[in-house]
């Protein structure tokens, strides 16, 4: 089991719930985002290509509260950047477990045999270590080597004190479906509770544009990776198997963005955790005033290659809602790798992208400097 049996209950009670009370939006994962400041400079990445006045923001503890205290998803996946650089993490963890919510912590590992003291093993908390294949794969990602040991030792380390540990697998274009598999293998003797694989997403701020999946490349890679474990059945996954359905190609899905609301240091980000088009104060607003029939595959230019689990996860829930034998068919067959793919989402009416990100940050320096007129940077947290 991929989720502790006490969050699947929780989720999967909240889920029903809103579903039976006939809600058209509602979020399944708040993805937060309390600072954007890391430790690595991964070429894949457009979280930490900001000036400095932006990457020593961080959101307070309170911030971070009031941000699931709104939301009210069930699940709280804490990214950035780097969230171990954050000095109240620790508190920041405790308090949505305090509110009985499934916290999912994402870190490089750098620094989890170091901090990893501050916490404590709960079943309703996670770490999930990002790893983008064996060690070449992902030394190579996060442009850095001896990444991949480090994380390896950390995981090992936290499995040691009790932790559930799951990994964060993003592929990207040159992915070799045997060594992913092969990674896969590895992992799991190496005893991860469970694996969050996407394609990775363009980030439009991010310094390399040239190796991201293209949704014909994905679909296909995604077939002969599953196709190399039953179908996906030899591997525990933290996703739904409709969504790796949905990778493999099998069945077209509209993203649903308002399901993994984001909170980063701007704000609410619209339209979801991948683009920056904008940003409300509040979750309402958020909610209430985001054009969400502008976003996603077939309606806008800079969705069009996206199968990234943030924005689809929720659909693929949706769907099980929907067509439940469908679902437990696939979680006793496993995924179909062989035979036609389902026709796509038509791009004919789609939107031209729309550059306006600068516009954002250039609002939050002038911000920052007229709260602060005689320093031009915030000061920093010590350096770790």
């Amino acid at each position: 089991m991929a989720i502790p049996l006490t969050a699947v209950a929780r989720i999967g009670a909240y889920i029903v719930s809103k579903h039976f009370s006939g809600a058209k939006r509602y979020p399944l994962v708040l993805m937060l985002e309390p600072l954007f400041r890391c430790n690595l400079a991964c070429a894949g990445c457009g979280k930490i290509d900001y000036p400095d006045d932006i990457l020593n923001q961080r959101l307070s503890y309170d911030q971070c509260m009031e941000a699931i205290d709104d939301c009210g998803a069930p699940v709280v996946s804490i990214a950035g950047g780097e969230p171990l650089l954050h000095r109240d993490l620790p508190k920041i963890v405790r308090g949505y477990l305090d509110r009985k919510k499934f916290v999912i912590l994402c870190t490089n590992a750098l620094l989890l045999e170091k901090k990893i003291d501050q916490y404590k093993p709960d079943p309703m908390f996670t770490w999930s270590v990002h790893l983008d294949g064996d060690a070449v794969m992902h030394d190579k990602s996060v442009c850095l080597e001896g990444v991949f040991e480090t994380a390896v030792r950390a995981i090992k380390l936290a499995k040691s004190k009790g932790f559930q540990v799951s990994i964060n697998c993003t592929l990207f274009q040159g992915a070799d479906a045997g060594r992913v598999a092969d990674f896969l293998d590895e992992m799991k003797k190496v005893g991860v509770n469970g694996v969050t694989i996407s394609p990775g997403y363009a980030y439009e701020r991010a310094p390399d544009q040239e190796h991201f999946l293209n949704r014909t490349k994905t679909k296909q890679l995604f077939r002969d990776i599953l196709a190399r474990g039953r179908g996906g059945k030899a591997w525990s996954f933290t996703q739904s198997t409709m969504f790796l359905d949905f990778l493999a190609g099998n069945q077209a899905l509209h993203c649903t963005p308002w399901g993994n609301p984001t909170r980063t240091v701007f704000g609410w980000q619209r339209p979801c955790y991948l683009l920056g088009e904008g940003y409300a104060k509040t979750f309402k607003e958020l909610m209430d005033e985001t054009d969400w029939d502008a976003y996603g595959v077939g309606n806008y230019e800079k969705c069009a290659d996206c199968m990234v689990h943030s924005g689809f996860e929720a659909s693929a829930v949706t769907a099980i809602l929907q067509n439940p034998l469908k679902a437990l068919d696939l979680s006793v067959r496993g995924v179909r790798t062989s035979g036609p793919m389902a026709k796509d989402i038509s791009r004919e009416n789609e939107r031209k992208a729309e550059f306006v990100f600068s516009s954002h940050v250039e609002k939050m320096l002038a911000e920052i400097k007229a709260k602060n007129p005689r320093s031009r940077k915030v000061q920093r947290e010590p350096a770790e």
